[in-house]
């Protein structure tokens, strides 16, 4: 049960932080929410490796949670 638990949540915030990753390479620093990282009012800039380092946790959450979905093998 708790594993099943595990991997729902890590795929719920895989994809949370998918589109976070996304968000922050198509909208410029003055655009993101205040509350995110790297918020700059008025500022042009991409936040390129904000992004990546997102798009990274949440593909490691999908790993993890492809993991921890597998059956237990009887070897």
């Amino acid at each position: 049960m708790i594993k099943k638990l595990l991997s729902y949540l890590a795929v719920i915030l895989g994809i949370v932080f998918v589109v976070i990753a996304v968000i922050y390479w198509l909208n410029p620093a003055g655009s993101l929410p205040p509350y995110f990282p790297g918020y700059v009012t008025g500022s042009t800039v991409v936040h390129f490796k904000h992004g990546l380092g997102s798009l990274i946790l949440g593909i490691a959450l999908f790993i993890f949670a492809w993991f921890k979905s597998g059956s237990k093998s009887s070897n």
